[in-house]
């Protein structure tokens, strides 16, 4: 059955985020030959619409405004129940992210429609689409299918690949003018405490930190490795709780939820609350100086030892490897 769905195009620091191209795919995939419309939203977003056309889209709707230029929910929710009711979708795509799972709630509520919220796998072919997700942090996966109504779909990032990039694809833009009032919230500035780096929730490489980093500076030589790699430097709670790190670095079940290509988890003890929100990491690999820790348990490749000394021979090991490819 075709269906028509609209997918988020979400933005960050005046890029696409990389769910975005995942959510079109997935998009593709419900749609079921069905028209796939993605959607931005913003103050000056329309350059971004090629990008969009070129990984899987049909046709994208754009909704510049002022109001639009940070996240909020009342402005978001205005702009995408005119999108909505204009395109009088049968499915939407949004990523697993802090937007995805606000406005996806909101409008799910609003309409009164079905939500099923972290999907990690869709499977097609059948009738209707059956969306896989994992429950009781990851220890198992339960299968969804929504037989009629409008449907709102979150998908995790690093789950469902984007479609091979073809520039040659046409690109249908179609601007929709949404008068944007009465906003509860208004943002004025984004202050970050850090800038640059990887995005943690979409980093293919990770390198985390636990207590056994010991301090602040521990963190040095685990930044070079992720740096090395192209990754995102990532930490346990008990590493946050003791100050050696900001919470935004925080995975686990309090924080972040990641599924990187690789996941080095270093000086980490594995508490189940950690383990929930990066166990599905497609490559583990556990560094701990305690050969009965749980980490072990779940990890690919373990390696025993002091992480002081084996993380900077894997980053000089790597660059040597990497300057001769």
């Amino acid at each position: 059955m075709a269906r028509k769905t609209l997918v988020l195009a979400e933005t960050r620091d005046g890029q696409l985020r990389h769910v975005s191209f995942e959510a079109i795919a997935a998009g593709r995939q419900i749609a079921d030959g069905g028209e796939v419309v993605a959607v931005l939203c913003g103050d000056d977003v329309a350059g971004f619409a090629d990008a969009l056309g070129h990984y899987g889209a049909d046709r994208v709707v754009v909704v510049e405004n002022e109001a639009l230029k940070y996240y909020t929910p009342d402005g978001y929710k205005q702009a995408w129940q005119r999108v909505i009711e204009t395109e009088a979708p049968e499915a939407i795509v949004m990523g697993h992210t802090a937007v995805g799972k606000d406005l996806s709630a909101g409008l799910a509520a609003r309409l009164d429609s079905a939500l099923v919220s972290d999907v990690t796998a869709i499977e097609t072919g059948n009738g209707d689409p059956l969306f896989i997700r994992p429950i009781y942090s990851g220890k198992a996966f339960e299968k969804k299918r929504v037989k009629e109504g409008l449907i709102f779909i979150t998908i995790r990032p690093n789950n469902i690949p984007a479609l091979e990039k073809d520039e040659t694809r046409p690109t249908t833009v179609d601007r929709l003018d949404v008068p944007i009032s009465g906003l509860r919230t208004v943002v004025k500035q984004v202050v970050k405490k850090s800038t640059g780096g990887v995005d943690l929730t979409e980093a293919k490489v990770i390198v985390s930190g636990g207590r056994g980093v010991k301090s602040a500076d521990g963190f040095k030589p685990l930044k070079e490795l992720a740096d090395v790699l192209g990754g995102a430097v990532g930490a346990s709670r008990g590493a946050c709780d003791a100050g050696y790190c900001d919470y935004s670095l925080q995975i686990g079940q309090t924080g972040k939820v990641v599924t990187p290509d690789l996941y080095i988890a270093c000086g980490i003890s594995g508490a189940i609350q950690h383990l929930a929100g990066m166990s599905n990491s497609k490559v583990i690999v556990a560094i701990n100086k305690d050969p009965d820790a749980n980490i072990f348990n779940v990890a690919d490749y373990g390696i025993v030892g002091d992480l002081f000394e084996i993380v900077p021979l894997l980053t000089k090991y790597f660059k040597e490897v990497l300057q001769e490819a």
